[in-house]
C-alpha cells in the first residue's frame, strides 16, 4: 500500500480547516497509509529583511529535507510549479506506485520553499496562478489526493 506523507510547516489554527483535513484523512486511510507531518515554523521579525527571509526558508527547508527518505517521490507545492488536472495527478500517483513506496507532498511556510527542497522534488506542483493561504492549501491537497485515488478506482466521486 502506498504511503503518502503530507509534510507541512506550521499548525492549522482554524477549527473548520482541521475538521476538513481530518475528514479527508479518515477517507484516505483505507486507500493509502496517509500521515500528516507538521513541522514548526521558524520565527522572523515583523518586517524581516531579505536575508532573514532566506534564513527562515532555508531552515524550514532543511527541517523538511530531514523528513524525506532517499527513495521517496517528492511533490513540492510551489507557485512556480506545473498546473495539472486531477486526472493527471491520479495518473502520476498510479505511476509512482510502480517505482516508489512513499510519496511526500510538501507545503512550506508562508515564505515558500528553499531552493534545495525544490531541487530535491520530483514534481513541482502549483494549484494555479491564484494565491491561497497555506492552511487552506492543506485542505485542498488532502482533497486532491483523495480525488486522485477515487479517479484511479473509477468511483462516482469525480464527476
Amino acid at each position: 500500500m502506498l504511503r503518502v506523507n503530507l509534510i507541512c510547516v506550521g499548525r492549522l489554527k482554524e477549527r473548520y480547516l482541521s475538521d476538513a483535513v481530518e475528514e479527508y484523512s479518515r477517507r484516505l486511510r483505507p486507500l493509502c497509509r496517509f500521515e500528516i507531518i507538521e513541522l514548526p515554523e521558524e520565527r522572523a521579525a515583523d518586517n524581516p529583511s531579505d536575508a532573514e527571509i532566506a534564513a527562515v526558508v532555508n531552515a524550514e527547508g532543511d527541517r523538511i529535507l530531514g523528513r524525506i527518505e532517499r527513495g521517496d517521490y517528492v511533490i513540492a507545492m510551489c507557485i512556480e510549479g506545473r498546473i495539472i488536472s486531477s486526472e493527471e495527478l491520479s495518473e502520476r500517483l498510479d505511476a509512482v506506485t510502480l517505482t516508489n513506496s512513499t510519496v511526500d507532498v510538501v507545503i512550506g511556510g508562508s515564505w515558500g520553499l528553499s531552493d534545495a527542497l525544490k531541487s530535491r522534488a520530483d514534481l513541482r506542483l502549483s494549484m494555479g496562478r491564484m494565491t491561497f493561504p497555506h492552511q487552506l492549501c492543506r485542505v485542498m491537497v488532502c482533497e486532491q489526493v483523495y480525488r486522485a485515488f477515487q479517479i484511479s478506482r473509477g468511483t462516482k466521486y469525480h464527476k
